[in-house]
């Protein structure tokens, strides 16, 4: 299970035993939002690349974490019917009319035929408020495909409109986690496991998102319940610069608030990361051997 950096953006430091995919000329037209020819034509390519079993992919900034969508799709067709689990502070099942981006991903794999549930852990985004109701992709939450896992989030709105039923919101992370794992022990339905680490607080990750409360320990102990259960995995949010080429990425990267990063900070911030990401592959991997 060794694990597979789709280098991008360099962002994601050495890792023991890592094979190294250097995509170095997909990082302009995949970052933040690309058309879904694009991603189509990125899956294929990795199709050619990749060998058919490897162990936890590393994509770099969280502006590629809609790369996520023909990983999962690749997981599904090879071990059939299986359920996904993100961890991430934002739904990223938000609309956007331009093809597929970083925050509207999730839709997109709640329509991949072997994919049964997707299950968003650790939200705390306003995302998911009553002023950003309306972004949101309804459909999956009323089908019973996708299910919102938050923490003090504004979510009486859902309740009124009978999506209640998917919108678990909890007061604090220990009662989120005690309800998640007891969930995850009911079934026995292989899982491919998403991590964005703007769901960790910046105290054990700082990313350039806004971030949500987690804890690592407890992103450790949620990816322990998933034990036998995972089958593939995919982490995110690094920290790198994005210079993009196209008008309209610059736009909406301002309208997202992304803060600049200085030299001195990047430098610090990536070696934090750095030594997450290790931590993560040694939990992940005992998670995927206990299979």
């Amino acid at each position: 299970m060794r694990p597979v950096v789709l280098d991008l953006d360099g962002s994601v430091d050495t890792l023991p035993q890592a094979v190294v995919v250097p995509l170095a000329h997909w990082n302009a037209p995949l970052r933040f939002a690309c058309s879904r020819r694009q991603l189509r034509g990125f899956a294929q390519r990795l199709g050619e690349l990749l060998p058919r079993e490897g162990g936890t992919f590393f994509t770099g900034s969280g502006d590629f974490h809609h790369l996520s969508l023909p990983l999962i799709e690749r997981a599904a067709l090879q071990h059939g019917p299986l359920e996904v689990v993100v961890f991430d502070n934002h739904p990223d099942n938000m609309r956007f009319a331009f093809g597929v981006h970083c925050g509207s991903w999730v839709r997109d794999v709640t329509q991949l035929p072997n994919v049964l549930h997707v299950h968003v852990v650790g939200i705390t985004s306003s995302d998911i408020g009553p002023v950003h109701a309306w972004e949101n992709h309804l459909g999956p939450l009323r089908r019973g495909r996708l299910t919102y896992w938050s923490i003090g989030a504004r979510t009486g709105w859902a309740r009124a409109v009978g999506l209640g039923a998917a919108f678990r919101n909890f007061a604090d992370v220990p009662s989120l986690l005690q309800t998640f794992r007891t969930e995850m022990a009911r079934s026995e339905t292989p899982v491919y496991l998403s991590i964005d680490k703007d769901v960790l607080s910046p105290e054990d990750a700082r990313t350039n998102w806004d971030q949500g409360c987690l804890r690592e320990h407890d992103l450790h102990a949620a990816i322990r319940a998933l034990d036998g259960r995972l089958v593939g995995s995919d982490v995110t949010g690094e920290v790198s610069m994005a210079r993009y080429a196209q008008w309209w990425k610059r736009v909406l990267s301002a309208l997202d608030r992304q803060p600049p990063v200085s030299d001195a900070d990047l430098a610090a911030w990536q070696a934090q990361q750095h030594a997450v990401n290790r931590r993560l592959l040694t939990v992940i991997d005992a998670a995927r051997r206990a299979g």
